[in-house]
């Protein structure tokens, strides 16, 4: 038996607060849809650790910079809820796209916060405030909970984090590690529009950043070192460099305790737009 698909805001929040009356603890995973093994990673782990499960699909028009990207990202509800239902995932909340929750989102608007301002806000004005917009309205309709985000949207997870510091919310926020393919390309929905020929280019994000931890754990500390050697790996394999750096974890600014170190890279392959990073200061040299 699937779990139930439940398309009224309304009703999802009655469904989690009887479960939390019981004494469970709600496991949420917020997803657009098109679910790959890296979403399914995040069910699985809810699963394993919350008495409750819900997994919502919406895609959410604030965080597309382009109408025409919004208007061809895949929708297959009832694939994924087919996917979903041997995972233990008791609800799908899956509001209609123009219906209340969409009028309530659009009416409502939030500023993400200072997270929200560099790579890939600098790139994508206004897309973390579509994030943390949405994201925001769906922790209000789910309530009290555990929510589960993935490693390789790690901006993103900042500034989920920072939300819910500054709103007070009654969410615990479990970052999962980044899903990879077996030649290192990190799972995406779009890695399906990359053409043949477009692999090298894609996996070079992958390699850059291993590249860039290997360095690390040599002693390179010199970021603008670390930066330029991961462009030129990426440029070199054909990819368009959007952005390469080294960052502090948490803030995303410059690095100031050697012992917390992030690289996140972005670039365009094959008119695709794909992101990764990882951290320098964990794991053990490849």
């Amino acid at each position: 038996m699937g779990p139930d698909v439940i398309h009224c805001q309304d009703a999802f929040l009655a469904a989690c607060d009887a479960a939390r009356s019981e004494g469970a603890t709600v496991g949420f995973v917020p997803t657009m849809g098109a679910l790959h093994q890296g979403h399914l990673t995040l069910v699985k782990r809810a699963a394993a650790e919350c008495e409750a499960v819900a997994v919502s699909i919406y895609v959410n028009a604030l965080q597309f910079d382009e109408p025409v990207d919004l208007l061809g990202y895949p929708r297959a509800l009832e694939e994924d809820t087919e996917r979903l239902a041997a995972m233990g995932v008791d609800w799908v909340f899956a509001p209609d796209e123009g219906g209340a929750f969409a009028r309530r989102c659009a009416l409502e608007r939030m500023e993400a916060g200072p997270e929200a301002t560099v790579l890939e806000g600098e790139h994508r004005p206004g897309h973390f405030d579509g994030v943390a917009t949405v994201v925001a309205h769906l922790f209000d309709v789910a309530g009290p909970c555990r929510a589960y985000f993935g490693a390789k949207d790690w901006q993103q997870t900042r500034v989920v984090a920072h939300l819910i510091m500054s709103e007070e919310l009654r969410v615990d926020l479990v970052v999962c590690p980044t899903v990879r393919e077996p030649d290192g390309l990190a799972l995406s929905s779009r890695n399906e529009r990359l053409g043949p020929d477009d692999r090298g280019a894609a996996c070079s994000l992958s390699q850059a950043l291993f590249a860039a931890r290997d360095d690390w754990h040599w002693g390179q500390r010199d970021t603008d070192v670390l930066e330029s050697a991961m462009e030129a790996r990426m440029t070199d394999a054909g990819a368009e460099v959007v952005y390469a750096a080294v960052r502090d974890p948490k803030r995303l600014g410059p690095v100031t305790d050697p012992r917390y170190a992030r690289a996140l890279v972005a670039a365009q392959v094959g008119g695709v737009r794909l992101i990764d990073n990882l951290s320098l200061s964990e794991g053990k040299r490849a």
